[in-house]
């Protein structure tokens, strides 16, 4: 009976030092998990710091904006560029046989001519001013349904009047008929002249 009383014993004393082995476990699961919670809540304060920059660096590039408005200025100077033509018109054109040295205009107006007159001439006279203008004189012979045998440019510059005169000259005898001389200036028929060679 002492044995077993002594069994009894032991075990109850196990059993008992296991329970409490057992308990001081758990007090020391328990305890140890909230010391790590403390450090994360002092981790988040860095990551708000980080938007702002992104936030400026977003903001920025709202400024390249206006340079698209800057094409706006270049049509209107276009414009005001394409406004100011030419400001030149001939005002007279003069058929002759001679031209006067000092001024090169025709010395003396001719519309009859003669088979064997070498050079005919046609003053243009002209007002205004102008960088570049060019003018053209195209010679037909109209009793040959118009055939032109001549077409003759001049480029001018001027502030003022000016006088730009043309030549047609033929080695051989001119054909007797009509002709007809017409000028352009830039491109544009503007006066026209008409004379005769008679034998």
């Amino acid at each position: 009976m002492n044995i077993q009383a002594r069994n009894t014993a032991l075990y109850c004393a196990t059993l008992a030092g296991l329970l409490m082995l057992s308990a001081c476990g758990k007090n020391d699961q328990e305890s140890g998990p909230p010391a790590s919670p403390a450090p994360p809540a002092s981790a988040p304060a860095p990551s708000p710091t980080m938007p702002p920059p992104a936030a400026t660096q977003s903001s920025a590039p709202p400024q390249p904006a206006p340079p698209a408005s800057t094409p706006p200025p270049a049509s209107s100077s276009g414009k005001s560029a394409s406004v100011q033509p030419h400001d030149i018109k001939v005002t007279a054109v003069t058929i002759g046989g001679a031209v006067d040295a000092s001024s090169l205009a025709i010395s003396k107006e001719q519309r009859r001519f003669s088979p064997q007159d070498k050079s005919i001439y046609a003053s243009v006279a002209t007002t205004g001013n102008t960088d570049n203008a060019t003018l053209n004189a195209q010679w037909s012979y109209e009793d040959g349904k118009e055939q032109p045998f001549s077409s003759t440019s001049e480029s001018i510059a001027t502030d003022g009047p000016a006088t730009t005169t043309f030549k047609v000259q033929n080695p051989n005898p001119w054909p007797t008929g009509k002709y007809k001389v017409v000028i352009s200036l830039n491109g544009k028929a503007v006066a026209s002249e008409n004379f005769e060679v008679r034998s």
